[in-house]
């Protein structure tokens, strides 16, 4: 009878909260249509089990059929949200950012991060990016060049010659990931590297998890993993300080000595935990995603042989011109036409990151409805990746969409856009032609498990690692 009894009051209370949900959330009458599904979750487990299950696309266009609206209310990740679609989505949240809408994370993400994203809309942070992009902007890359040649020439000596067989995703997160610790920090010792990538792993594996911090659960351990990271980047960054005072470092040598040295238009400096977290960001952001387009690049060139033929004939001829022992430079980058287009064309159809949020600051209109205050606005690439009036049969694998001045604005956005637009796009164009460089000239190959899925967690990533049989090109 006890048991009995806990079950009506259990389902008494959720219907209860269901009702008082749903007049929260529908009181509204001039909303976007959709619905706001269950209580609290919301769609959430529908939105996340489509990208897990390789098709997350679906959720998006099943409820643009649905409702026949490129805007649409839902919930996730326990907030009311609306859906932006299309150009004119996009163009409208990229254009108002900090005027309409800000950046908002889920909260798993704001407590895993949390000192990195308390203050993203505010004018520090704005300033913070803006100094970021003045560090690694193209003229200033220019100069890695070289380094990331040799870095890769390395990496596949090492982990991929005489090999028959390996597993490219988590290669290639390696490789992105110990060239970031080089490039942003100077951090060459093998074991600190491992130290702060098993960490980072183990963080981004438990980012998106049910927000119930308690001892063992996921998020409990990724706040943990977070707070271990920070304490070593923050090491780092006193050690630094220390070699930059006595001449053991460089004041140009990398972003890390720039961050510590360079003041803002105020004179004041960076303190060491503001440093430690926008390395923190830079780290993670310039290796997973790179990692993630590598590896959709292997994947695609595996199943277009003729896409491949190009790519290969492009980076032959590149690879011929030079010297023996002659690096890669700025020159050669810009001769990698074709094969950024086809960079290009694998984030169309497989964009690293499959959605990004804002906040509504204020009530206003779209389209027509009412968003609220406070609402949570969502856009994603799909929406415009995928559209086909955008780009005529969006299935097809079809580079040429990126020669001339390619597609139209708002309608390829894997980089995000307006001020919030990735600041390390030109960094993740030159890693990747790098790394371009030296697999195609090296290999062909083909796909252990042909009809592998590809999956969001919470990155675009092949669900079994994508493993590839190796075939070396003859001296």
């Amino acid at each position: 009878m006890e048991i009995l009894y806990a079950s009506l009051l259990g389902f008494f209370l959720l219907l209860v909260i269901y009702l008082f949900y749903n007049h929260k959330t529908s009181g509204n009458a001039n909303l976007p249509p959709g619905k706001t599904g269950f209580p609290v979750i919301g769609e959430t487990l529908d939105f996340l089990y489509a990208g897990w299950k390789g098709h997350s696309e679906k959720f998006i266009s099943d409820r643009i059929a649905k409702y026949s609206s490129n805007v649409f209310k839902t919930s996730l990740f326990g907030s009311p949200s609306v859906v932006f679609c299309g150009v004119n989505g996009h163009q409208f949240l990229f254009s108002n950012e900090n005027k309409l809408v800000r950046v908002w994370f889920p909260r798993p993400i704001n407590k895993i991060f949390r000192q990195s994203t308390e203050t993203f809309s505010t004018e520090e942070a704005f300033n913070a990016r803006k100094y970021i992009r003045t560090l690694i902007k193209p003229e200033g890359l220019q100069s890695h060049i070289g380094l990331m040649d040799t870095f890769a020439h390395c990496h596949f000596v090492t982990y991929w010659e005489n090999k028959d067989m390996v597993l490219v995703f988590p290669l290639a997160k390696h490789c992105a990931f110990v060239l970031a610790c080089r490039l942003l920090m100077s951090v060459e010792d093998p074991n600190l590297v491992a130290i702060l990538e098993n960490a980072i792993r183990f963080l981004l594996k438990w980012a998106f998890s049910v927000p119930i911090d308690l001892p063992g659960t996921p998020l409990n351990r990724a706040m943990k993993a977070s707070s271990f990271i920070q304490k070593e980047l923050l090491m780092i960054i006193k050690q630094r300080k220390i070699d930059l005072t006595t001449e053991m470092a460089s004041p140009t040598q990398d972003i890390l000595s720039h961050m510590v040295l360079t003041s803002d238009d105020n004179g004041n400096f960076m303190d060491e935990v503001d440093i430690a977290n926008k390395m923190f960001g830079l780290l993670v952001g310039s290796h997973d995603n790179i990692a993630s387009v590598c590896t959709s690049i292997v994947k695609y060139l595996a199943e277009l042989p003729e896409v491949y033929q190009g790519v290969y004939q492009e980076q032959l001829g590149i690879a011929k011109s030079k010297a023996p022992g002659e690096l890669l430079n700025w020159e050669d980058i810009q001769k990698m036409k074709y094969s950024w287009n086809v960079a290009c064309e694998v984030m169309r159809l497989t964009p690293p990151s499959q959605f990004a949020f804002r906040e509504a600051l204020t009530d206003f209109t779209y389209n027509g409805f009412s968003i609220p205050k406070g609402w949570k606005l969502l856009w994603t690439p799909q929406s415009t990746h995928s559209n086909q009036e955008l780009f005529p049969e969006p299935q097809k694998f079809d580079p040429s969409r990126f020669e001339g001045s390619g597609p139209p604005p708002y309608a390829y956005v894997p980089f995000g856009g307006g001020p919030r637009m990735c600041p390390g796009k030109e960094f993740a164009r030159l890693e990747i032609l790098v790394f371009m460089h030296h697999l195609v000239k090296r290999f062909r190959w083909e796909k252990l498990i042909p009809d592998e899925k590809i999956v969001y967690i919470p990155i675009a990533s092949p669900e079994k690692g994508l493993p590839i049989r190796l075939f070396p090109h003859k001296a």
